[in-house]
């Protein structure tokens, strides 16, 4: 039920199922909370959820990076540095975005802003025409996902450099023309690459698989499967 009224953005229902459960709830309804929060940018009750997910496992990696998250897109830039003071300590630390496409049969990998590829530079040139592409449809860089203190030009630059924007571009540059293009993400692709996505499967006329740590996303025609709920 949580995660049902999680899913409709019903966040007091889901909390209100919560604290009239006849048993104590665990990390994973607290859990399922504070993922809808995260969706449905509801920030005061997210960070609750958060803390309680804290109480009953203190070195939960994922409610840890959830508070340094929100607190980053709120400027608390204290809150941000007691949040990673804590995680150094306790030697946690928050895993570095990284894609994945397969190629004719060859698996190529590629993290945020990465230049090491043979391929780099029609890469990037690539990426260059995707962007002004689906600038011309709407899209517009979301700089809300970027989550460290730099100026907002850094920030849209920072964006357009995310792990999956660079697979997507490889792939349009190699992989036959209408086949689909499959990219595997390690974490929770952002909002801003999942809107991109979207607009790029439409401008492209292209089949976009993106399988996150969350679900598999099937972007065609301009929309998801997930129907924007991840």
């Amino acid at each position: 039920m949580v995660d049902l009224y999680g899913h409709a953005n019903l966040l007091r229902e889901a909390l209100e199922v919560i604290e009239t459960m006849s048993l104590a709830p665990n990390v994973i309804i607290w859990g399922s909370l504070m993922a809808a929060c995260q969706i449905h940018g509801e920030i005061e009750l997210g960070e609750f959820a958060a803390k309680q997910v804290l109480e009953l496992e203190p070195d939960h990696d994922g409610a840890l990076v959830f508070l340094s998250n929100i607190y980053a897109k709120e400027r608390r830039w204290e809150d941000v540095g007691m949040v990673r003071k804590i995680m150094k300590n306790r030697g946690i630390s928050k895993q570095r975005g990284c894609s994945r496409i397969e190629l004719q049969n060859e698996v190529h990998e590629f993290l945020m802003a990465d230049g090491s590829h043979k391929q780099a530079d029609q890469i990037y040139e690539k990426l260059n025409e995707v962007v002004s592409e689906v600038k011309r449809v709407g899209y517009t860089p979301n700089t809300c996902n970027v989550l460290v203190d730099i100026e907002e030009e850094e920030k849209k630059e920072a964006i357009l450099w995310h792990s999956e924007k660079l697979a997507l571009s490889f792939g349009l540059l190699g992989a036959k023309k209408g086949t689909c293009i499959r990219i595997v993400k390690n974490l929770r692709i952002c909002e801003d690459c999942h809107n991109f996505m979207k607009l790029a499967s439409k401008v492209y006329d292209r089949e976009i698989i993106v399988r996150d740590r969350t679900r598999f996303h099937h972007y065609k025609h301009g929309y998801c499967s997930c129907k924007d709920y991840w």
